[in-house]
């Protein structure tokens, strides 16, 4: 029966190295029911779980998980020792703790880009869980760690993929590593430059240029001046006859 499942597991490992790039050491995330369960079968997960797998482990867990067990008092103070003794990943609910089931969620979003296994007792968890492809889920059954076969939302998700319907995370990633050595990829930090809004023409531009009108008349300093100027020639003219004429 032993070699049975490890045979199960190593062909379910498979399908998530191949499509959905898991690898060593595997991360998984425990709950309150997994370590309550843990401890009522007397499973040694930190030994029990490298054999099972046929590689290194992490036993993982986060703050919320180990706040909602604190918070459920001593029925549950074994399972809460044995969550504080795994690695403690951070969650985004630092101010707010949310429940267990709803961190544990929120940490294999978008893809699971951390490669996590999820290992939990609850069902409702599970559900939702199956409906994110990529995400391996493990349980415990009859004093047993199983790993669950690749759920039909992971299965339908390689087949899209395969078909070239849809783009997996380990393409997405090895994308943007291109874009970013070629320089393509646009700095978020950096601000939008705004556009220059298209302003109407200025408004004293419009404005008809006067034209100078140029005087036709004279002024009337000219024609004194001009008056002057002829008197004085005349009388010039006067003299130089009388001269003449005494001579």
């Amino acid at each position: 029966m032993k070699i049975t499942r490890q045979k199960h597991a190593k062909r379910h490992l498979g399908f998530f190295r191949n499509n959905f790039r898991v690898r060593e050491p595997y991360q998984i995330l425990l709950d309150g029911t997994f370590c309550q369960a843990a401890l009522r079968g007397r499973i040694q997960l930190r030994e029990q779980l490298p054999r099972y797998l046929m590689a290194e482990t992490q036993l993982c867990t986060t703050r919320c998980v180990l706040k909602e067990l604190e918070s459920l008092g001593k029925d549950l103070y074994g399972a809460k020792l044995i969550a504080q003794k795994c690695q403690v990943r951070n969650c985004p609910h630092f101010k707010n703790a949310v429940s267990g089931s709803e961190c544990l969620l929120s940490m294999v979003e978008e893809g699971n880009p951390h490669h996590y296994f999820l290992a939990t007792q609850d069902q409702n968890l599970s559900v939702k869980v199956k409906k994110r492809p990529g995400v391996p889920l493990m349980f415990i059954i009859q004093n047993t760690i199983v790993l669950d076969k690749p759920s039909p939302k992971s299965v339908a998700f390689v087949k899209a993929v395969e078909a070239g319907q849809l783009v997996s995370g380990h393409e997405k990633e090895s994308i943007r590593q291109l874009k970013g050595e070629q320089g393509l990829v646009k700095n978020s930090e950096r601000r939008r430059k705004k556009r220059k809004k298209i302003s109407g023409p200025n408004p004293l531009s419009c404005l008809k240029k006067k034209k100078k009108t140029q005087d036709t008349k004279p002024s009337s300093n000219s024609e004194k001046k001009r008056k002057r100027i002829r008197k004085r020639s005349t009388s010039k003219k006067v003299l130089s006859e009388k001269q003449n004429a005494e001579g």
